[in-house]
């Protein structure tokens, strides 16, 4: 078995920290669920961008459909799949925008040609000319030349706010660990479960 401290995302740090050295693609990959206004489930891979103490971070165009779900709902779920370690994670929580400040900075490492999508892009819409599309990226890559290209105001960041984790292990013969943290009432410490596989 293995040792769990009191705080979940000191955990998932250990955990994310040994799938980056073990895994061979993105360990930072996740599964993003939301849910529209109907509860209808939608689910996609997106890239985990940042980690602290208030949660998990990434980023989106929010005119999409997860962004719009996002701030309809304010609620989302999050799974890790690492095969090779045999470890999964999975957060549910509440979703906050992440500061302005904070969307600039990451938007500023993202390749120039990302940053030209970012603005073209009508993300989710019908894409009837894709040519066109890719043109509208090369105009703006030239339009700017060597200037960085600004954050769009409908692109930024999300934060989910863990309310629930989960950190599963493979073991033999299907005998897998399950660990569970929600947190209490009050919203300020996590319970922990040890659960059946």
């Amino acid at each position: 078995p293995m040792t769990h401290p009191s705080d979940p995302l000191t955990l998932f740090g250990q955990a994310f920290t040994r799938a980056q050295e073990r895994e061979l693609f993105e360990a930072n990959a996740m599964s993003l669920a939301t849910v529209d206004g109907a509860g209808r489930p939608s689910v996609r891979i997106v890239l985990l961008k940042g980690i602290d103490e208030r949660g998990l971070s990434f980023f989106t165009n929010r005119e999409s459909r997860k962004g719009q779900e996002l701030d309809a709902q304010k609620v989302a779920a999050l799974c890790f799949h690492w095969p090779k370690g045999e470890e999964q994670v999975r957060f549910e929580g509440t979703i906050e925008r992440v500061t302005d400040d904070e969307s600039d900075a990451y938007f500023a490492t993202r390749h120039p040609r990302s940053q030209a999508g970012a603005w073209a892009s009508q993300q989710s819409r019908p894409l009837t000319d894709r040519a066109a599309f890719e043109a509208a990226v090369d105009e703006l890559l030239e339009k700017h030349g060597s200037e960085p290209i600004a954050r769009p105001p409908h692109w930024g960041g999300y934060r989910l706010v863990p309310l629930r984790c989960e950190f599963w292990y493979g073991r033999p013969n299907r005998l897998h660990e399950r660990h569970v943290y929600e947190r209490d009432a009050e919203g300020d410490a996590f319970t922990y479960t040890v659960l059946f596989p």
